[in-house]
């Protein structure tokens, strides 16, 4: 029997609101969210609500929901970050299962890397979910089979008293081409940092599909040490974009040529932020709060929208 009021989700480390929004805009109401970020909580506010709270998941306030997301840090599982295993940030998720119990939310859904559901730190959140009741199951999913132009592994945790649904179907793919297309003129969001006189340099030696190898190649004089020591690994770093495919993942950093494949496919740049938020799936009508650095951080940690609506969708038809 289907519920006559809205399905309530609460949202933990809830960022600028991706995840949110994606319950939001398939049918729920979101009632609260807690984000550690001031900068990424405005962005919130201002874009799905202004119930969000600045503030740690470690101080639980309870508050009845029926659903649960969570996106705890990922920098000390994800294999694109330095995989401390003492990063402070890793027992964070820990903080979960006391919300789920203060909220007596019956369904939780944690979005993170792989990597995470091989950590112990999983495995204690899992042991504590189940000691309440809770059946645990875990999904990995590709954003890119879900229309989002980004190729994008994640993990999520699914916790339910209520039965596992099952993981949502994949949809096709998209490219990174069809994300960029026509910017407005005067986008507050189209900008790039400008290139120092050595990065315009080697932008200028790498062609379509390329990356650091051609600059090796054909400018050894403008590549540090370094990138003789690495040699054919990190192909990626300082690599263009492939319009006809969906784009590699994007990092929190993705302003930054050394990070990655985030030069533009055609033009002598990285990615605007707007290009960024596009890979996303991030309405062009979304205003973000702070400086560049922090949009960047905002635009990365998100779960792109097609994704999360994907998975809300899947979730909310238990109830």
């Amino acid at each position: 029997m289907k519920r006559s009021t809205q399905v309530r989700v609460g949202d933990l480390f809830a960022g600028a609101g991706l995840f949110s929004e994606s319950f939001r805009s398939s049918g729920a109401r979101s009632t609260f969210a807690i984000e550690l970020d001031p900068l990424a909580a405005a962005s919130y506010a201002n874009n799905v609500g202004i119930h969000v709270r600045v503030g740690s998941v470690e101080s639980v306030m309870p508050e009845k929901v029926d659903v649960i997301v969570a996106g705890p840090p990922c920098q000390g599982f994800s294999t694109l970050g330095r995989r401390d295993p003492k990063d402070v940030r890793n027992q964070l998720c820990l903080a979960i299962p006391a919300w789920v119990t203060a909220c007596r939310a019956e369904v939780l859904v944690v979005e993170n890397v792989p990597q995470f559901l091989h950590s112990h730190y999983w495995n204690e959140m899992a042991k504590e979910l189940e000691a309440t009741g809770f059946e645990v199951s875990t999904w990995t999913l590709n954003a890119a089979d879900f229309g989002v132009p980004q190729r994008r592994q994640r993990s999520f945790t699914i916790a339910s008293k209520r039965g596992i649904p099952t993981p949502p179907k994949p949809r096709g793919h998209s490219t990174a081409s069809e994300a960029f297309g026509r910017i407005r003129k005067g986008d507050r969001m189209h900008v790039w940092p400008k290139s120092s006189e050595l990065a315009a340099a080697r932008m200028q030696l790498v062609p379509r599909l390329g990356d650091r190898r051609n600059i090796l190649e054909d400018a050894p004089h403008l590549c540090p040490p370094s990138w003789f020591t690495i040699g054919n690994n990190a192909t990626d770093v300082w690599g263009r974009i492939d319009p006809d495919v969906p784009a590699n993942t994007l990092r929190c950093d993705f302003q930054n040529p050394s990070k990655g494949r985030y030069l533009h496919p055609r033009l002598n740049r990285v990615i605007s932020l707007r290009e960024g938020a596009r890979l996303q799936q991030i309405p062009d009508t979304w205003n973000f709060h702070g400086h560049r650095t922090a949009i960047t951080r905002q635009i990365g940690n998100g779960v792109p929208l097609g994704l999360g609506r994907a998975i809300a969708k899947q979730i909310l038809s238990l109830f």
